[in-house]
């Protein structure tokens, strides 16, 4: 008899903080790597966010918090969801957690039950497959390519809709692929969703502000499904604020409850510095995050001019986020030195070998055919990474 439960055993371990912890062994024995295989800023957080939680510990705010959040913190998500999205919440139906990680657990654990299913676009984020295991749900999974941009059609959907569908759950944009759902898109998978009373939906949005098409649009502002829609956001990308682990649900008033009673058992109430910090972004304007956006913009079509020339890629020009998410298969069969690339997953292992740039295989985003390359990294950076990227790539015969 195993010492463990079943349900660890059968977790999987995060494809991406295993590359970047590979990484930085490899780093640490004197190696030169490039690691574009997490999913993380590379800017500071910005100065008058600090300021705030600097405030905040000088007012002594350093005692247990409401598990829901403080008062002031969920109606400044209030404000920015009417503001920026045209929502309308009540600060009763926002739950602030640990990072929006928690916030995915949160209405996993408590809206899916043993058995029940869990719709997921390919490719996805590694934790959501993962989440549904520990829900003890069943995921179904609607597979799409690069060639579709990574998007499912509302003729896809409703084929995957059965009485035993509990939930739907995506990204827009979407890490890994970048992928940003339009309005049109988004009311054509809504229209199939007024069929199905039974399933709810979880946008998760923390990719929001990262958008090169010109505005964020959230699959919750159709009032006909809005009541079953739970979204998901934060301050980690936006902000850069990733080590200060903070995110949210909005939803209905008795999901949310759930949502509270349930984090009330595991972590209760997020850091109190880091909510008095989080005002503070959401209250202090966005110029900061326009600067970011700017950048990553830039980013993304230098990288993508240089992908395109490495031949044997199929690369397409994400919306958002910052990934790339290439199909890999015409060097599969190939070997070096002896090893033989079998899939992506190996591919990716190649080059951090090899090219010393840690990436990530595609199989933990239920992709066997594709990587997840990071480009939230400085410009000379990704101009070496790809540059190495290549001249590996080249050596496979």
């Amino acid at each position: 008899m195993s010492a463990l439960s079943n349900r660890i055993n059968n977790l999987s371990e995060s494809q991406t903080i295993k590359m970047a912890k590979m990484g930085r062994e490899l780093a640490a024995k004197g190696v030169d790597v490039i690691s574009l295989s997490f999913g993380e800023p590379d800017f500071h957080t910005p100065e008058h966010i600090k300021e705030a939680a600097k405030t905040a510990m000088d007012k002594n705010f350093t005692y247990y918090t409401p598990v829901a959040g403080y008062p002031d913190l969920r109606k400044a998500v209030v404000a920015k969801l009417k503001d920026e999205n045209n929502l309308d919440y009540t600060d009763t139906q926002i739950v602030v957690s640990t990072g929006a990680k928690q916030a995915i657990a949160n209405a996993v654990l408590c809206l899916v039950n043993p058995g029940e299913e869990v719709i997921i676009p390919t490719p996805y984020w590694v934790s959501y497959s993962e989440v549904v295991k520990l829900a003890e749900g069943v995921s179904v999974f609607i597979d799409t390519t690069v060639e579709s941009n990574f998007k499912i059609t509302a003729e896809q959907l409703e084929a995957a809709i059965t009485p035993k569908t509990k939930l739907f759950m995506f990204s827009s944009p979407c890490n890994p692929t970048g992928s940003v759902y339009s309005k049109d898109e988004l009311a054509s998978l809504a229209k199939v969703f007024e069929k199905y009373p039974h399933v709810y939906i979880l946008s998760d949005e923390i990719y929001e502000h990262i958008n090169f098409i010109g505005g964020h649009e959230s699959i919750a502002q159709f009032e006909s499904i809005k009541d079953r829609v739970v979204i998901i956001n934060g301050w980690s990308k936006a902000f850069a604020m990733t080590g200060w682990r903070i995110g949210y649900t909005a939803s209905n008033s008795a999901i949310a409850a759930a949502c509270d009673k349930m984090q009330g058992q595991i972590t209760s109430g997020t850091c109190s510095i880091t909510q008095k910090a989080g005002v503070a972004a959401y209250t202090g304007g966005l110029e900061s995050v326009h600067a970011m956006r700017e950048q990553f913009q830039k980013r993304r079509d230098l990288v993508y001019k240089l992908l395109t020339e490495i031949p044997g890629l199929t690369v397409n020009l994400p919306d958002g986020a910052f990934y790339f998410f290439p199909n890999v298969t015409s060097f599969f069969g190939k070997s070096y030195n002896g090893k033989t690339i079998n899939d992506a997953d190996e591919l990716s292992i190649f080059l951090l070998e090899e090219a010393h740039v840690a990436t990530v295989g595609g199989d933990s985003f239920g992709d066997k055919k594709s990587i997840r390359i990071s480009y939230a990294a400085a410009e000379d950076k990704l101009v070496e990474a790809v540059r190495r990227i290549k001249e590996a790539l080249a050596k496979l015969v």
